[in-house]
């Protein structure tokens, strides 16, 4: 059974970020697509543009807002029906914002919109919860004409915002409530028990599955899938490869192909379920082609089918770093320099950041083991060490040493102060 828990509209929480993001290009004939994993908020990012249309004078009936998940809406997911609706409510002479809702729902989708952008004065806005489908289709009829945003689920910061809304009384311990319950943004609208939020998001995770794995990408093996998917929420923040997948299902006596493991990783990457860092050689200054990781789009993923595991933390806490960059529009890679990885490194506009994570310094040989990469990189960039120590020197040589809630509250600005 899937749960679904609504939300009034009226206490909608404004994401800034995005619509920070979105503004520039509010207008343009570019079309906005927002992509990311369902439930990740990306339905509420587009109420809020349709809110900063009201808000700029657009008036109601210029702006046609769908959503083709809605049962009202079924017979519209038929392109030449879709269209042919357009065509109907479309005056000329006039401008027309269009919001379509989880268009990958719609056959022959990426006609239609190329359709409109021809045929009609639009300014288009969409969401899409496979990556996949939505590159490749993009690419092939909106080459250049297209800028996508990518939508996660809440940050810290965000995390905050809510528990302030909608659980004003309880207000301690925020990072390992952040921790714990990871940051879809459904999770914290009211007081869960973790039992209830994990089982919430087990309904997410076994949509996500079906709907934008199993279905948009034809998998026959479900079982075999199913073990992917658990081999790679084990190993997060271990470096590892498709070959090494198999390799391991070899040792339990069930043979398979490595292109079919890297077929079913790229299936997990298009429905959002994980992201891939590539490794990079700093020395080199190219990216490696072996031995990447992968990470949750969030961390509650991981605890819903597989339990919350202490001995995880550090992965766990390196996947909220790296969802973190991520959000602030880095480029996220592992770094290798010599024989020592350095878990993060961020290019963002010929900046770049380094950072280790840790769960706590505890030791001489942990200590050595987390500060020496970042001390033989010899640039000027920003290096940081994050962990949850409650106490800890703030600078080591240049490289700053912080709580990882208050990297975490931190803009790009004061990264690079």
């Amino acid at each position: 059974m899937i749960i679904f828990v609504a939300v009034n509209i009226k206490n909608m929480i404004k994401r800034e970020t995005y619509i920070e993001y979105l503004k520039p290009f509010i207008g343009n004939p570019l079309v906005k697509i927002l992509t990311g994993i369902r439930r990740g908020g990306k339905s509420t990012v587009l109420s809020m543009i349709r809110d900063e249309l009201l808000s700029a004078g657009i008036s109601q009936e210029q702006i046609i807002s769908l959503n083709f998940e809605s049962f009202s809406r079924v017979e519209l997911t038929d392109g030449n029906r879709l269209y042919a609706f357009l065509k109907e409510k479309i005056v000329s002479g006039k401008k027309y914002y269009l919001l379509f809702d989880e268009i990958q729902e719609v056959s022959e989708w990426e006609k239609v919109i190329n359709s409109a952008l021809v045929d009609f004065d639009t300014d288009i806005y969409l969401t899409g919860s496979n990556s996949h489908l939505l590159s490749s289709e993009l690419a092939t009829f909106l080459t250049g004409r297209y800028v996508e945003i990518p939508v996660y689920t809440l940050s810290f910061s965000e995390f905050l915002e809510f528990r302030k809304t909608y659980l004003p009384q309880n207000q301690e311990n925020n990072f390992n409530s952040y921790l714990r319950y990871g940051g879809f943004p459904v999770i914290h609208t009211a007081n869960y028990t973790l039992e209830t939020a994990y089982r919430i998001v087990f309904d997410i995770y076994s949509s996500v599955i079906l709907r934008d794995t199993i279905q948009r990408n034809s998998i026959r093996n479900i079982e075999l899938l199913e073990r992917i998917v658990k081999y790679v929420f084990d190993n997060i923040g271990n470096s590892f490869s498709g070959k090494n997948i198999a390799d391991y299902f070899k040792s339990q006596h069930r043979k398979i192909d490595t292109n079919t493991v890297y077929n079913y990783l790229n299936a997990l990457e298009s429905s959002f379920i994980i992201y891939r860092a590539p490794r990079y050689d700093i020395k080199g200054k190219e990216i490696l082609k072996t031995q990447e990781k992968f990470y949750v789009s969030d961390l509650s993923l991981i605890y819903s089918a597989m339990g919350y595991r202490d001995r995880m933390i550090s992965g766990i806490l390196e996947n909220i770093i790296f969802l973190e960059m991520k959000r602030k529009g880095y480029r996220v890679f592992v770094g290798k320099t010599d024989n020592k990885e350095i878990d993060f490194v961020c290019e963002k506009q010929g900046e770049k950041v380094y950072i280790q994570v840790a769960y706590k310094i505890d030791s001489e040989q942990t200590m050595e083991r987390e500060f020496s990469p970042l001390l033989s990189i010899r640039d000027n960039y920003p290096k940081y060490v994050v962990t949850m120590d409650d106490f800890w020197n703030d600078n080591i040589e240049g490289i700053k040493h912080q709580h990882i809630s208050d990297f975490l509250l931190m803009d790009n600005r004061k990264i690079f102060m």
